[in-house]
């Protein structure tokens, strides 16, 4: 977040926050195509794959939380002057999630779960706001300084993008390797897949005669595939008995990470052509 701060201005987000045509179309994917999907390959994990009702329950479990910030850095190594957007869109759902994530969890799985909101807006502060508002600051106020360090800024913010995939890896890896690991690894897949690809057309559909069309169905895409599984750990976790329920959103925290950057690597080639 840092590093996208560096590289903007607060032009940028003013300009970001001008498009609510945008805005609402991530919000449609974050929270009606991907909720859909959620609630569909969680009914298929119990009905067709034969898996424990808690896993179901921890697939639509992902299928409710906001977007993720790691979609803005997504965005950012895609579509530079589209990361400003991104991050609106995701602050926006992640503030919205206190009232969506608890309604949607009520109506897909029958629970209503509280959540933190003094420690979602922590959150957002610390790993969006304070950061960017620190790199917008530098940007503005020391430029050469600036100038200076934006070449180890994209390697640098690799390596702690890895940390943040590779450390709910290691932490959850019993999670990952359970019997029903195998299945769920495919049922998540399933539904990421279904999600970027919802993102995408959604966008392509809406926006298809804005001039920056395919940048915003790379950053819708990014803002639907990809949400806060660590937020749906924390949630299973603590207000589901069953252990199950945390398998899915763990596997998640790993393969939407990685199916994203994947991406991210496929069309940053594209950009460059």
């Amino acid at each position: 977040m840092f590093a996208v701060g560096v590289n903007s201005s607060v032009k940028d987000f003013i300009e970001a926050i001008k498009r609510p045509d945008a805005i609402a179309a991530g919000y449609i994917g974050q929270f009606i195509a991907k909720p859909f999907f959620g609630f569909l390959f969680g009914t298929l994990a119990v009905t067709t794959f034969n898996l424990p009702t808690a896993v179901g329950a921890g697939i639509m479990l992902v299928s409710c939380v906001s977007g993720a910030q790691l979609s803005n850095y997504a965005t950012f190594l895609t579509d530079p002057h589209m990361a400003p957007l991104s991050i609106v869109m995701t602050s926006l759902s992640t503030a919205s999630a206190v009232f969506f994530t608890p309604t949607l969890s009520y109506l897909l799985i029958g629970k209503k779960l509280p959540v933190d909101v003094v420690g979602m807006m922590s959150s957002i502060v610390q790993i969006v706001v304070a950061p960017i508002a620190a790199g917008l600051l530098l940007n503005r106020f020391l430029p050469r300084l600036c100038s200076a360090i934006q070449p180890f800024l994209p390697p640098l913010s690799v390596f702690v993008t890895a940390l943040c995939v590779g450390s709910p890896l290691a932490i959850n890896i019993k999670a990952v390797l359970s019997p029903y690991g195998l299945s769920i690894v495919f049922l998540l897949f399933a539904f990421h897949t279904t999600s970027f690809v919802a993102g995408y057309h959604l966008a392509g559909t809406w926006f298809r005669k804005s001039a920056d069309v395919k940048a915003l169905q790379r950053t819708i895409s990014f803002e639907t595939g990809m949400q806060s599984s660590l937020l749906a750990l924390a949630l299973a976790n603590r207000f589901f008995p069953d252990p199950l329920v945390g398998v899915p959103p763990a596997v998640s925290v790993v393969l939407m990470s990685l199916m994203g950057f994947g991406l991210v690597m496929l069309w940053s080639k594209k950009t460059q052509v």
